[in-house]
């Protein structure tokens, strides 16, 4: 389940019309999120508060062994009109699960963001400034966003820390995004790291409005108004190590319009690791979706396979309520308007699993996870946590 301060910052991209899934980064997200899910390590206890439309706060607290926390603070310049209240918050938007990929839209012209007065440009880009402290460790955590344009967001990561050589490091990433396609530069301190990534989507063309697309029926599964298909690539370079690395990838991804079940697959390659690895996710149903992925090495010849589901539980309804909502429009009703919880499972070859229940139990958001290992006849169980937050 997501943090509070990740909840407010995803709202602060989509109130900012900032396209997250067209990047190279986000390549195999849906899969990552049927797949990957994070399991609560310990006791975890999350109070968070909007406080103001610019500002959030979060304290958390834990036991893993030792008792730690940490506080958060949140500042955005664009005023938010999200739910924070934990109990009005959907779940939908906490839960990670399977990702629709919508339709690329025409980035906004500069001049539609110009505001002016008495002869002067008053208007500001949009920021968003975020910072966390650790304890006991005093780590500090801080993030700055900026949308420069509307085609561009900057963005810097930082850390201080001890532990860490030079005491911290800071990254720097500067995204483009064009709506046919995305770049994104960055520069790390550790290291010099410097790197570039390219997405590039085939077919319709937002910018060009004489490509509308047609509303005939699609011909094939394949045809661009059924889905899209995007091909990207990153390459990254360190010349203090004198070392680099680079991958490509291919996605497709149905789109709203396509009339069968949504699927999303992707095919990503690290030549010089000789690394391949595919994943194919389906919705396929109202409450179910389904993933697996396969990785493999050229050189090695290791494989490795996981499978994963997510599947939603919805609130009994009685008939009246049922026939009431089949008079509504699909399009007027929210995803999850009567969901009790989702369920998210994995398994991969290796005998390793994973669970993870996530609800809302009146006014609190819980998640309880457990990790086993299927080959350890003596101890199977690896680890429990349960995590529980509370936002105002």
């Amino acid at each position: 389940m997501l943090e509070f301060m990740d909840y407010v910052q995803a709202a602060f991209h989509a109130q900012s019309r900032w396209n997250v899934d067209n990047s190279y980064a986000s390549l195999t997200t849906t899969a990552y999120n049927l797949l990957d899910f994070q399991i609560p390590q310990g006791l975890q206890l999350h109070v968070s508060s909007l406080s103001s439309p610019n500002f959030a706060t979060s304290y958390t607290l834990g036991s893993r062994g030792v008792v730690d926390g940490s506080l958060s603070f949140l500042y955005s310049s664009l005023g938010l009109t999200v739910p924070s209240q934990s109990s009005d918050v959907r779940l939908g938007s906490l839960v990670r699960g399977y990702r629709h990929i919508k339709e690329l839209q025409k980035p906004d012209e500069l001049y539609l963001n110009e505001i002016w007065h008495a002869g002067r440009r008053v208007d500001r880009k949009d920021a968003l400034l975020y910072g966390r402290l650790y304890l006991p460790t005093s780590t500090l955590e801080a993030m700055y966003l900026r949308r420069i344009s509307p085609t561009r967001l900057l963005r810097l990561n930082c850390v201080s820390d001890d532990e860490l050589p030079n005491g911290g490091s800071i990254l720097a990433l500067l995204r483009n995004d064009y709506a046919k396609y995305s770049t994104e530069y960055l520069y790390s301190t550790d290291s010099a790291l410097l790197g570039i990534r390219g997405l590039y989507n085939f077919g319709y063309d937002p910018r060009n409005p004489e490509q509308q697309p047609s509303t005939r029926p699609p011909a094939h599964p394949w045809d661009h108004q059924n889905g899209r298909l995007s091909a990207g690539a990153e390459v990254y370079f360190s010349p203090m190590n004198k070392s680099g690395g680079v991958s490509c990838g291919l996605r497709f991804a149905t789109l709203p319009i396509h009339s069968g079940f949504p699927y999303t697959m992707t095919l990503t390659v690290n030549p010089l690791m000789g690394n391949l690895s595919g994943t194919y996710s389906v919705k396929a149903g109202r409450d179910l979706s389904l993933s697996s992925r396969f990785d493999f090495n050229v050189y090695s010849y290791e494989s490795d396979v996981v499978v994963g589901m997510e599947l939603w539980q919805r609130k009994r309804q009685s008939p009246d309520t049922v026939w009431a909502h089949k008079l509504i429009r699909p399009d007027w009703q929210k995803p999850d308007e009567d969901v009790n919880g989702v369920l998210k499972a994995r398994m991969d070859n290796n005998g390793k699993v994973g669970l993870l229940w996530e609800c809302r139990a009146k006014e609190l958001l819980v998640s309880l996870g457990a990790a086993f290992d299927m080959k350890k006849r003596d101890k199977m169980l690896g680890s429990v946590g349960l995590e529980v937050s509370y936002s105002t």
